[in-house]
């Protein structure tokens, strides 16, 4: 890539921060609301995980136009799944639509980094995705964005297997507001969103203060 290139790519570089936590009963997403361009703060209330189905999810970090294009073809793609199959899409194949879509436009690459997850039948799975399609299962947590090296460093220090979702919704929430204190690009709010056999459920604001401070 040349400079001019790189020069134009930075803005994809910098901001955001989400988290993905597999939890004994479920998966957990994490984000915070704050889009930036470079230096400047073009929203306090951006979207950064979107419900695909009631047992799946993915957050978004990099380029929204990108995003929200990957987000509406996915989408799509499992309703027609669900018609097809008489079942809901696997976080499995959702991930490998995905990563055939991003390898295809390598060249021309969307400007993300996604994360995958919810449920197949009973179990959990979570899923990290690069620009170019490769993609990793995670067996606990994974995080993207500019405040993912302050996420991870808590999270290796707090993750316990058979942790419930209810619990892992407190440890991401912490996480985010972590990642908020030390990254100027990660801000203004936090969202939580967990995916369990009752369906996706998201927690933001007063909704959110309850989930945290409940024992």
């Amino acid at each position: 890539m040349g400079k001019k290139e790189e020069e134009e790519t930075k803005i994809f570089k910098t901001g955001t921060t989400t988290v993905g936590l597999i939890c004994s009963d479920g998966v957990v997403f994490g984000t915070d609301t704050r889009a930036t361009f470079a230096s400047y703060i073009a929203s306090v209330e951006a979207r950064k995980v979107f419900k695909i189905d009631n047992t799946l999810a993915m957050t978004i970090a990099g380029g929204v136009g990108d995003a929200q294009e990957l987000v509406r073809i996915l989408k799509a793609q499992s309703e027609i799944y669900k018609m097809s199959e008489g079942r809901p899409m696997s976080p499995k194949s959702a991930t490998t639509l995905m990563s055939i879509i991003l390898q295809q436009n390598k060249m021309l690459p969307f400007y993300v980094e996604l994360l995958m997850g919810g449920l197949d039948g009973d179990v959990p799975q979570l899923f990290s995705l690069d620009p170019a399609g490769g993609y990793s299962e995670e067996t606990r947590f994974s995080a993207t964005g500019s405040g993912s090296l302050t996420i991870l460093g808590y999270l290796e220090d707090m993750y316990r297997k058979g942790m419930s979702t209810k619990e892992g919704a407190k440890s991401v929430a912490k996480a985010i507001a972590l990642a908020m204190k030390r990254d100027s690009a990660t801000g203004d709010s936090i969202r939580v969103v967990t995916i369990t056999k009752s369906g996706y459920t998201e927690y933001f604001g007063k909704d959110l203060e309850k989930l945290i401070a409940a024992k």
